[in-house]
């Protein structure tokens, strides 16, 4: 579901206009709004309206046997105005024409959003009914993950909704350590059947991958070894800034790895809390310099800068590509990927190398929002702070207890149905019966959960594995912008303004690097001058470091505290 999206000048003219209205009608004063200590004692509203969205696969919620239970253990009656399609419209309507709900749920509130209808009044400062009274599950998570809180907490200082997050990280196999799931999307792999034919090792630098190419291609590795037809060997074959499939892992041996082409991950925190655009510094120039003359060697697949996923896999799960890049052996390379191993992060020229890692999917802060019309914000409030609990998350996420979760193991964790029993009892998949089952709103699932309550699906059993005994002992500091930060209306204001331009004026730049050559002084020079004088580039950096300093600054009063 995509984020709500509201013109500006619907928020200056409308919603200006209407504000008063809104806390005449509903039952609150300027006064309240302004109070974000304020906190309504109310008790007698027990019948709620929640709007919001939810997948186009979905029965609906009204007959959810889990929301059906929560509401009769809370005493609370809940009507659901869930809708799939045009669910910004909708909710741009209600809100524009004073009609609120009680509640928002499942809409995708940006916080942009969430800040102007705070502001305003349109939505409630759930702050002060974050008590271990009124919401004991959720107080305690926040309490034990300062981060969360510092990913939903506005500028104001104020929580306008509850958070929703599946962190999926190293805790749930097992480790002392909680690396997401996302922190290296990319994992390098190489066929060592070919390297063991040619009598080479596993290159440990890029100087020496180098080499190995060459020989790939001279050899002609793949017509050599598989017995294809002449000249249809790839050495290496990816995307261009792509997730998970691109090149960038490549551009650890210069200290950096900026991922896929985005201002967020553009940016590097350094150990002293500093942020800088890895795109303007002299690694950046080097790294490009070097693989250009791979691309000059013809040992880069020159249609890099075109293709699409199914292409790529379409060259690595017939034995043409020596080198690339993706989550899985298995699903990459298809049934040759028995000849396939990973490929350590290499040391470049300088003989040193530097990952960067990321954060995990960060933290949706607009997943429950509660509207001034509610006259009993305490009592709905209980009812979802229930949806914070282990076991019922897991069933708001999948599907109940003996639908989706059949039993447990015998350490007392939730066991999930498979496809096979699920075709054969409901006619279809696991997947798509979660997909009729899952439940849009505020809902964590912690890393833990997996080791605690419920299993992890083995696939990304696998993949924490390799990231966590492979791939995270390449990198020296975790330290990483974190993606949830939280930004004023006037630093989205700029990153707006200048987001695109900028992204669009790095990845041109670099792709031409790439395949033409260069950057010489010259161009390098015009190049960061068309950032700072075109592309914000200094107000970015300004944005992103206030951010960030703000982001740090609730985690350590929650910490303190």
């Amino acid at each position: 579901m995509k984020p709500l999206n509201i013109k500006r000048f619907l928020y200056t003219v409308v919603l200006f206009a209407l504000s008063a209205l809104f806390m005449t009608a509903c039952g609150g004063t300027k006064e309240d709004a302004d109070n974000p200590e304020a906190l309504n004692t109310d008790n007698s509203q027990t019948e709620f309206e929640i709007m919001g969205g939810m997948s186009a696969l979905s029965h609906g919620y009204t007959d959810n046997v889990v929301l059906n239970q929560l509401m009769e253990e809370t005493g609370v009656k809940i009507t659901w105005n869930t809708i799939s399609d045009s669910v910004g419209e909708q909710v741009n309507i209600r809100i524009a024409g004073g009609e609120l709900p009680d509640a928002f749920m499942g809409v995708g509130f940006s916080n942009y959003d969430l800040a102007r209808y705070g502001r305003d009044g349109t939505f409630i400062d759930l702050t002060p009914y974050m008590t271990a009274e009124i919401m004991p599950n959720l107080t305690r998570i926040l309490a034990e993950n300062p981060d969360i809180r510092a990913a939903i907490t506005m500028n104001d200082g104020n929580i306008y909704g509850l958070p929703s997050a599946e962190r999926m990280g190293t805790k749930g196999i097992g480790k002392d350590e909680d690396y997401s799931i996302f922190t290296i999307p990319q994992f390098s792999m190489i066929n060592k059947a070919w390297l063991d034919d040619l009598g080479l090792d596993i290159p440990t630098t890029l100087d020496e991958l180098h080499d190995v190419l060459v020989a790939f291609k001279e050899n002609d590795m793949s017509a050599k070894y598989y017995g294809h037809e002449a000249g249809t060997t790839i050495p290496l074959s990816v995307g261009f800034d792509e997730w998970c499939w691109g090149q960038n892992i490549f551009y650890a041996g210069f200290g950096f790895t900026n991922w896929p082409n985005d201002v967020i991950n553009d940016l590097i925190l350094n150990p002293d809390g500093k942020v800088e655009f890895v795109s303007v510094s002299d690694n950046y120039r080097a790294a490009l310099t070097y693989f250009h003359e791979w691309f000059a060697e013809s040992l880069i697949d020159p249609e890099m800068f075109s293709q699409d996923h199914t292409q790529l896999m379409a060259k690595t799960s017939q034995g043409y590509v020596g080198v690339s890049t993706w989550w899985y052996i298995e699903e990459l390379m298809g049934e040759y990927s028995k000849d396939y191993v990973f490929l350590p992060v290499l040391d470049g020229p300088s003989g040193t190398h530097n990952v960067t890692v990321r954060t995990g999917g960060g933290t949706s802060s607009g997943s429950l929002s509660i509207t001034s019309a509610a006259k009993s914000p305490a009592n709905l409030l209980k009812f979802y702070d229930r949806w914070y609990e282990p076991e019922i998350v897991m069933q708001l996420q999948y599907g109940p207890i003996d639908t989706f979760f059949t039993g447990k193991d015998e350490n007392g964790v939730w066991l999930s149905i498979t496809d096979e029993e699920s075709r054969e009892k409901y006619g279809k998949s696991a997947g798509e019966l979660k997909n009729e089952l899952e439940v849009s709103g505020p809902k964590l699932i912690l890393s833990d959960y997996y080791q605690t309550t419920f299993k992890m699906e083995d696939r990304a059993v696998e993949r924490l594995e390799d990231l966590y005994n492979f791939w995270m002992p390449f990198v020296s500091n975790p330290i990483t912008y974190p993606i949830d930060a939280v930004f004023t209306e006037e630093e989205l204001d700029i990153i707006d303004q200048y987001k695109t331009d900028f992204e669009n004026t790095v990845a041109e730049n670099e792709g031409l690097w790439l395949r033409d050559g260069g950057p010489t002084d010259e161009q390098w020079d015009a190049y960061k001058n068309i950032l700072v004088e075109s592309c914000g580039i200094e107000k970015l950096t300004e944005v992103y470091q206030a951010a960030y300093d703000r982001y740090v600054s609730v985690q350590s009063q929650k910490e303190a505290n």
